[in-house]
């Protein structure tokens, strides 16, 4: 079978367009999926303005795209317990079940993983926002009929979530504190609480999305842009048991240093940029802090779409704005405006 599909294709640094693109006949072993409903996340939009995430750098054209679902529309030779017309989350995520972090239940640190829409291999593996894309069968979740594809879309951030959360240890009946205020922060706040946080404060320099954390429960927000010093004040006063850093920024992670309480837990969830930063090493170690790194997700994904399906966790509630996957170029700018969205999804033509 060969198709051409229409992708949200990155050449460069601000330079997205939605190009038409040969897939080629599927291959043995591969579903075909058309897209349903992808969301644009954070590091989208860091490869849009700057052709790297991290210090993942864009070296050819990248389709963009992780958090996605979709119908299938054809399967491969040699495919079974999946078929055409199934409706499936997909897990962007191929491991490789052999190497010894993925057979130690370690799967986001899989030594030969390919990660969609991401510059980390090269060549690149192309992401899912486009028509059509091709993936494995072991990362397809079939969906029951209720569930919508915005909402199994949406399945990738939670499971980078739950994964953070995870990392954090028992957080049952703690203070808790998120650094930054994006749909990364909000849904680990409202993880974190289904998980027994007790109180989740909220630290953000975005007005707007402080008023949304607030929308969704937070027990405090901070204006550290207005009011630098506020954050810093309170934690000395009351200090948080746990701190999520989901800013993406040395700013937020000495933050969390400076806001956990001594002995307390720092779990590192943003993407900081590429090289070094200067940390507050030092507070590290005279405030005993257990200071948690966290990529990406293993397992969490399918708990992750087993509480979309059971209605135990709504992901759709962070969504502002929805626009056509021809239109992809402006919805990342429009989801880089954090006075005018949360989180854009794109929706199929």
């Amino acid at each position: 079978m060969t198709d051409t599909a229409r992708a949200a294709t990155l050449y460069a640094a601000e330079d997205l367009r939605v190009v038409d693109r040969p897939l080629g006949p599927l291959a043995r072993g591969m579903v075909r999926i058309a897209f349903g409903a992808g969301g644009i996340c954070g590091s989208d939009m860091h490869y849009f303005r700057h052709a790297r995430t991290g210090d993942f750098v864009v070296t050819s054209p990248l389709v963009l795209g992780h958090e996605i679902a979709g119908t299938v529309a054809a399967v491969g030779d040699g495919v079974s317990g999946i078929a055409v017309d199934d409706r499936v989350a997909v897990n962007p995520s191929r491991w490789c079940e052999t190497c010894p972090n993925c057979r130690a239940g370690r799967h986001n640190l899989c030594d030969n993983i390919y990660f969609m829409g991401s510059a980390s291999k090269t060549p690149h593996m192309q992401g899912g926002f486009s028509s059509l894309f091709d993936a494995v069968p072991a990362q397809c979740v079939k969906l029951p009929a209720h569930v919508s594809l915005e909402a199994a879309a949406l399945a990738e951030p939670m499971a980078v979530c739950l994964h953070a959360v995870a990392r954090a240890g028992d957080i049952r009946g703690l203070r808790g504190l998120v650094i930054g205020a994006g749909p990364i922060g909000l849904l680990t706040m409202r993880l974190a609480e289904r998980a027994g946080l007790a109180t989740c404060a909220v630290a953000d320099i975005a007005p707007s999305t402080l008023a949304f954390a607030r929308k969704l429960g937070a027990s405090e927000t901070f204006d550290v842009a207005s009011s630098p010093d506020s954050l810093v004040s309170a934690a000395r006063a009351n200090p948080f048991d746990v701190v999520f850093e989901a800013s993406g920024t040395g700013a937020g992670l000495a933050s969390a240093v400076a806001a956990a309480r001594r002995g307390g837990t720092i779990v590192q969830i943003g993407n900081l940029p590429g090289g070094s930063i200067p940390f507050p090493a030092n507070a590290v170690m005279a405030k005993e802090l257990s200071l948690h790194g966290t990529f990406r997700f293993g397992r969490e994904f399918d708990e992750a779409v087993r509480l979309i399906s059971s209605g135990a966790f709504d992901p759709t509630e962070i969504v502002t704005a929805r626009r056509s996957l021809a239109d992809a170029p402006a919805a990342v700018r429009l989801a880089l405006d954090r006075t005018q969205s949360m989180k854009v999804l794109l929706v199929a033509d």
